[in-house]
């Protein structure tokens, strides 16, 4: 019996074994696992772990042999900008459909984001050759999509490259030239717009966007007149060209003469959306809010521009201290280049107009749930939100938050760091500046951060003067950086020196901080009567300054 029982043993432990290591139970196995590693990423996201979510899909997608599962996982990631675990997905997404044009946009964009410019060329030009439309379209609907990207320099160097071979395209070179315009170098810009006008002389769009090249060369007379002798050639004037020239009499701060034009615009064709915009734009540009509300009213009732009437009637409803309306105008703000901004402003109304911090943070909230590309920016908008009310904890814990989702993002490092001056941690914040510089050694920024830190708080002014000094080689102009200068050469006693920093910054950005440092510097030179009417005229300007205060309480208590 015993000897049965043995043999039966071992016979089951050879099928455990068999059956273990079979395809079909790996296979199982692996869906197994892929389903808790989707079920973790779903309870991640209902925590707003935003980056737990996006490595649980990732795991999931290595795991499983499902093409919507790397799909879902390369869009979580993809609208999270969680770009690493991204590129992973979508790589297995293309591994697992080929040829499936969506994953291979998808891993040509996340390559972009990165960085790699050679593999998103590489990818761009799959998706460009392989389309059903001509090369020149595709290269056209590209340019919204690098342009929001917000990297306008590595968009027009990529751009430039993707339209390299279609040198006949006139779509191509208008593609490149709206990146190059957009990335500053309006004489590429000019001389692309020109060769798509040379090749297709009937479109339109080229030749206004050479003549937006000249305005923001800086040459708007020239800019005004092309544009007007297009209008002036044809008989019957492209209402287009008309805008066009609206807008640039609004750039040039002729408002008069673009509304001239946008009513011109009207009048042909009454129902234009983007001409009733414009003129709200510019009625409220001129502070005439009761016309400018009309006409954001209108144009929301064309259902078109929908966002920009929503939060320019926010904007009117909050000058004009109707906080709740704001308030709830604001809220509906929810894409478009506004929707940040607008809930942000949403949010500060509720915390300190109407005093309700959980609706502030519960309204923050929401938008990141609704809009996962903003959410990071709305974990930060909490941190501000509870800094400002100097609920120093909890911010800190949303600004450590930020920065794990966002390590290579400069400005929000450097904001937790002066959260942590704020809070009194001298030598935590130091090190936060010091691993900054470390980080960023060529950011003028993080520098100047540093150095300016080191001389005010504490008395390593040599190491200040030398970090300070190096950001000025990388911004020379930046009045910033040039009181940091003068700051710390007043605090090495230098103070004819400190004196001509620091009035230079003062022309650039007459600041009150500027102001502050003036005047401590005018009492060291015993020049109290110059730095006495200084301050009454800083004071004049920016009446709650608590440095301006603390300076008038030190140096002229009698």
């Amino acid at each position: 019996m015993h000897e049965l029982r043995r043999c039966l043993s071992c016979a089951a432990l050879i099928w455990l074994f068999a059956l273990t290591f079979s395809p079909a139970f790996a296979e199982e196995a692996q869906t197994s696992d892929a389903s808790a590693h989707i079920l973790q990423a779903e309870l991640a996201l209902q925590r707003d772990d935003y980056l737990r979510a996006a490595r649980e899909y990732r795991k999931a997608a290595e795991l499983s042999g499902s093409v919507e599962t790397a799909r879902k996982a390369t869009r979580v990631s993809f609208a999270y900008q969680f770009n690493d675990e991204a590129l992973v997905s979508a790589k297995r997404w293309v591994k697992l459909d080929p040829d499936s044009d969506e994953a291979r946009l998808y891993l040509a964009q996340i390559y972009f984001r990165k960085g790699d410019l050679r593999n998103a060329r590489r990818k761009f030009s799959e998706h460009i050759e392989e389309g059903p439309e001509p090369p020149g379209q595709r290269l056209l609907a590209l340019v919204r999509y690098l342009s929001e990207e917000g990297e306008a320099k590595q968009a027009d160097k990529l751009m430039r490259s993707l339209a390299k071979p279609y040198k006949d395209s006139a779509s191509a070179h208008y593609a490149a030239a709206v990146l190059a315009l957009e990335a500053g170098d309006t004489g590429h810009a000019m001389e692309r717009a020109l060769r798509a006008s040379e090749l297709d002389p009937d479109n339109l769009k080229s030749r206004l966007l050479y003549a937006r090249a000249l305005l923001i060369e800086g040459e708007a007379d020239k800019a005004i007149e092309y544009t007007a002798r297009i209008i002036g050639d044809d008989p019957d004037p492209d209402p287009d060209a008309r805008m066009e020239l609206a807008i640039m009499y609004m750039m040039s701060g002729r408002d008069d003469d673009a509304l001239s034009q946008v009513n011109q615009v009207l009048l042909e064709q009454s129902g234009r959306s983007d001409a009733l915009r414009l003129m709200a734009i510019i009625n409220f540009r001129l502070n005439h809010l009761d016309a400018a509300r009309d006409d954001f009213q209108d144009l929301l009732a064309t259902g078109q521009y929908r966002m920009d009437a929503l939060y320019y009637l926010a904007r009117i409803a909050d000058y004009r201290e109707e906080y709740d309306r704001a308030i709830l105008l604001y809220k509906e703000v929810l894409y478009g280049s506004s929707a940040v901004m607008a809930q942000r402003r949403a949010g500060a109304l509720l915390a300190f107009e109407k005093d309700d911090v959980d609706a502030a943070m519960q309204l923050l909230d929401d938008f990141a749930e609704a809009s996962p590309s903003n959410a990071v920016d709305m974990v930060v908008a909490k941190a501000q939100l509870l800094a400002s009310l100097e609920k120093y904890d909890e911010s800190l814990e949303y600004y450590d938050r930020a920065v794990e989702y966002r390590p290579d993002n400069e400005g929000m490092t450097l904001s937790r760091a002066e959260l942590l001056l704020r809070m009194g941690r001298l030598e935590d914040a130091l090190a936060a500046y010091e691993a900054a510089s470390e980080k960023w050694p060529k950011s003028a920024l993080s520098l100047n951060a540093y150095g300016y830190t080191l001389a005010d708080r504490t008395d390593r002014y040599r190491e200040a003067e030398k970090l300070i000094r190096k950001a000025l080689k990388y911004d020379p102009d930046s009045p910033a950086i040039i009181d940091s200068l003068g700051w710390v050469l007043h605090k090495l006693g230098r103070y004819d020196e400190a004196l001509v920093e620091l009035q230079r910054a003062y022309e650039g950005f007459p600041d009150h901080e500027v102001a502050a440092h003036l005047v401590e510097v005018l009492v060291a030179l015993d020049r109290r009567d110059e730095a006495l009417e200084l301050l009454q005229s800083a004071e004049e300007k920016t009446p709650e300054s608590k440095l301006l205060d603390d300076v008038r309480t030190r140096l002229f208590a009698d």
